[in-house]
C-alpha cells in the first residue's frame, strides 16, 4: 500500500481490512447529494492538487478524522435559497453518519456542518421559455 495515504485498519479473522481515509471523505461526500436543500460541497480557499492535474476530488469539501477507529466529519456545504438550514443540516448529519457507519463499520462521533454559501435558483424570463414551432402536421393543416 501507498505509504502516503491514511488507512483505517480492521484485523478480521480472515485477514485485515484497510480502508483508506479518501473511501470514506467520498462516502460522506455521496451522501450529500441525498439531501434536497444541499446544492453541494463548499471548500474555502485553496486549490487541490488534484484539481491542478486535471482530475476531480469528490471528497472536495469534505474532511476526515480518525481516531481509535471513530471517525469524526468536517463538511462545507452549499444551501439551496430557502432551504431550512437548521432542519437541511441535522437530516444532513443523519445520511452522512448512516453511510459512513453501514459501509465501513466504522463509529461516527460527529459530523461538523459549515454552510459557506447560498445557492440561488437562475431566473426563468421570457427568453427561457421556449416557443414551440409548428410541427409538419400542423403546417399542412394550415395551408390545405
Amino acid at each position: 500500500m501507498p505509504e502516503n495515504r491514511d488507512y483505517v485498519s480492521n484485523h478480521e479473522e480472515n485477514g485485515n481490512i484497510n480502508i483508506a481515509e479518501d473511501v470514506v471523505a467520498t462516502i460522506a461526500a455521496m451522501a450529500v447529494g441525498d439531501i434536497d436543500g444541499i446544492s453541494g460541497l463548499y471548500t474555502s480557499a485553496g486549490v487541490d492538487i488534484a484539481e491542478l492535474l486535471g482530475k476531480k476530488n469528490p471528497s472536495k469539501g469534505v474532511r476526515i478524522s480518525i481516531e481509535n477507529d471513530v471517525v469524526t466529519v468536517y463538511l462545507g456545504v452549499i444551501v439551496k435559497y430557502g432551504a431550512k438550514i437548521p432542519e437541511t443540516a441535522s437530516a444532513l448529519q443523519r445520511a452522512v453518519i448512516a453511510a459512513i457507519e453501514s459501509m465501513t463499520g466504522l463509529r461516527v462521533n460527529a459530523v461538523n456542518i459549515t454552510v459557506g454559501g447560498i445557492a440561488f435558483e437562475p431566473e426563468k424570463g421570457p427568453e427561457s421559455e421556449k416557443i414551440s414551432e409548428p410541427s409538419s402536421e400542423e403546417s399542412l393543416c394550415e395551408e390545405a
